[in-house]
Formats: structure tokens, sequence, C-alpha cells
């Protein structure tokens, strides 16, 4: 269960353009003894090992370096994700395609280099790697010896998205400001937050560099305006100036809690599962995932927390329809020992049409061909679960 939130950030109003909304997240304190800074790269591609002979190619514009700061020490750039009691080797011009096995690393204990959501996606994309941990009958021997086969999953830079480049140029950064939550025609695309203001500014203009799904995309090409969510001010209870600055401050708590409480109430799952990936000095970097469940949001993420979980740095990525259903399927398959029978009884659906579900989500080399065949055939006379007919649960 994720066992952090957003607590000590205060939402502050939304400013808008086109489809893009923009939610400044703003602290009254920084938090202490961590910053955070950007390196870029010349040649950014990177070639992750994910075990066992296998790899994903991936495209990398910049990485982040927090420093846990220790007396004056300023902080100063770093490749590779490690910790470092101090920076002593001169950093590269230029940064080649090359294997990395980790996406954060120990190597120290003052400073860690990490690549802005490939910890998520790394984690979406290995979860249930292995595949059947049983030799049921229906799994194919490859299912068995290699596990799933290393997906390949499509994102969108930031600088594609339209009209986000445009807001990130125009639109206020606010005094205090450590964050903001990105909504492309009302939908929630990411969060960031980091723990000082100025590593907000500095920072601020990195957003369309990242990764956004598919869905966020397309939301931006079709333009949808966001809805009106102001609130008004009744001018007949303003008689002085006293009276509008405490209209403008009821309308600015008011938004606070509508937003909180309804737009942004999925970023974290509390059905959802984290794994901490790094610990230093009271600090953890955190990977979480979530419950995928169907029919709703869903964000992948990593976060700096403190040991009052309190976030430092987060950054999420809004999983696409695709994205849900095949990480359901996984986890459901998972939670019943990858027992056909047993899952699809408890999705009530028929073992045929869970089946066909995995071969169109791209799992159906998993299953024995010969099985396959069979669930086909049972599909096609028509045959479902005894006493219901939802098949999409």
């Amino acid at each position: 269960m994720t066992t952090f939130g957003l607590d000590g950030l205060h939402t502050r109003p939304a400013q808008t353009w086109g489809s893009i909304r923009l939610v400044p997240l703003v602290r009254d304190e920084p938090v202490p003894g961590l910053r955070l800074h950007r390196v870029a790269y010349d040649e950014p591609m990177s070639v992750v090992d994910v075990g066992d002979g296998s790899s994903y190619t991936s495209y990398i514009p910049h990485a982040f370096v927090a420093t846990w700061r220790d007396g004056d020490e300023l902080p100063s750039a770093s490749y590779g994700a490690r910790l470092l009691e101090r920076d002593t080797a001169p950093a590269p011009d230029r940064m080649p395609i090359r294997t990395t096995r980790h996406m954060a690393r120990k190597a120290g204990k003052s400073r860690l280099r990490f690549l802005p959501l490939h910890l998520a996606v790394e984690g979406y994309l290995a979860l249930h790697f292995g595949g059947p941990e049983i030799a049921w009958e229906e799994w194919s021997r490859r299912a068995i010896d290699k596990g799933l086969s290393p997906r390949a999953e499509a994102a969108y830079l930031g600088r594609r998205v339209r009209g986000l480049e445009d807001a990130l140029r125009i639109f206020e950064i606010h005094p205090g400001q450590c964050g903001v939550l990105i909504y492309v025609a009302d939908a929630l695309a990411a969060a960031f937050v980091v723990p000082h203001p100025d590593d907000y500014r500095a920072l601020h203009a990195t957003l369309v560099e990242d990764m956004f799904g598919e869905q966020i995309y397309i939301y931006g090409l079709l333009g949808a305006r966001p809805g009106d969510v102001s609130a008004g001010i009744d001018d007949a209870r303003i008689g002085s100036l006293a009276d509008l600055r405490a209209a403008a401050a009821r309308g600015r708590d008011e938004w606070a809690d509508f937003h909180d409480a309804v737009m942004a109430r999925w970023i974290f799952d509390e059905k959802g599962t984290h794994r901490h990936v790094q610990r230093l000095k009271g600090f953890r970097l955190t990977r979480f995932l979530p419950s995928f469940e169907l029919k709703r949001e869903n964000h992948i993420g990593e976060a700096i927390v403190d040991e009052d979980h309190r976030v430092a740095y987060l950054k999420t990525f809004r999983l696409s329809d695709g994205q849900i259903r095949r990480g359901h399927l996984l986890t459901r398959l998972a939670k019943h020992d990858w027992r056909l029978r047993d899952a699809a009884a408890a999705m009530r659906v028929t073992e045929a049409n869970l089946a066909l579900r995995l071969e169109r989500s791209g799992f159906g080399y998993l299953l024995r061909q010969d099985v396959l065949d069979h669930y086909r055939a049972q599909a096609a006379r028509g045959e479902t679960y005894p006493g219901d007919a939802s098949a999409v649960t």
C-alpha cells in the first residue's frame, strides 16, 4: 500500500492555455537536506539490461541529480546512476549509447543520479516478468522457460503534446512553487514535485522533455478546452477591499479542496504497490505501481520521500487504457498462481474469454498453440460464464 501523499504542498489557482491546465504546488518551507538538478545528454540513447540477456533501448534527454547537502557543499553534476561521497571524476562531454544494469546504483553516500520516470517504466515493463511460476498445462514451454518477452511501450515527448511548451513558457511561476500538476483536456497527465523552489525554477522547462502517454498526446491533438472550475465572487457581498481579499481567499481554498479531492484523487492508489530502490540519510527513492483497476485513471511514478513520508521529489506517468488492461491481466493471473481456471472464475469470464483477452493484449504466445486453438473454438461457440455476461471486468 502506498504510504505517502502530497502533505506539505498547497494547491494554488490553476492557469490554462488551450487544452493545458497547470496547477501550481507550493511549500511553506523547502524540504531540508536535499537538492535536485539536471544533467543533459548530447547523445540521449541508453540500452538498459533487464536480465537474462534481455534489454530495451530508451530515449533519455536528461537525468536528475539528487544531492544530500553537507555543510556548504554545493551541488554539482554527475553522470551515472550512482550515490557518491563526493564527485571527483570529471564529467564527460558526451554520453554514448551504453548498457546500464540498474537505473539507480549505490556507490557512496551523498549523491544519486537517476533517469526521470525510467524507474517507474522499468517497474511496469518488468511486472511479473518471470511469467507463470507453476507449469500449469495451458502455458507454453517458452512461457515456463523464458517468461514474458521484453515489452516495448510508446511514449511521446512533451514537446509533441500540443500547447504544453507554450503553457510552460507563458505561465507564471508562483513564489514558493515546488511542483506542478499537468492536465490536458482535464485529464491528469503528470505530477512533478521537487524539494526547493530554486530547483523548480531550474527544472520547470524540462517538462517538455519528459514522457507522456498516447492518451495525453491525442487529447492535446483534439484541443478540447478544459472546463470552467473558477470560483465566482458575489459582488453584492463586497463592500471593501477587505471583503474582496476575504472572498478571494475563500475562492482559493474552495478550489484547492475541490482539486485535491476530485481532480487529483488518483495520483496515489491506496491499493497499489511501491518498492524502495535506494535509501540515504533519511530519504528513500521509491517506485510505485497502481492496482491496475479498469475504467479509471492509473499512474505509475517515482518519488523521494523523507522519514515522515513527505514527498521531496515526485514524477508520474499516466498509463493508457491498453497498458492498464495488460497490467490488470498480469496482476490477476499472478494473484491466482497463473491458473487460468481460477483467474477466469474470479473475473467472472470463461477460460476461453480470458485466453483470447491475453492474445489481444499481446500475450498469446504464452499459451500452447493447441490450447489457444481450443479456446478459440469455445469462444466461437458462444460459451459464457454461467449466469453472467460481464466479459470486461
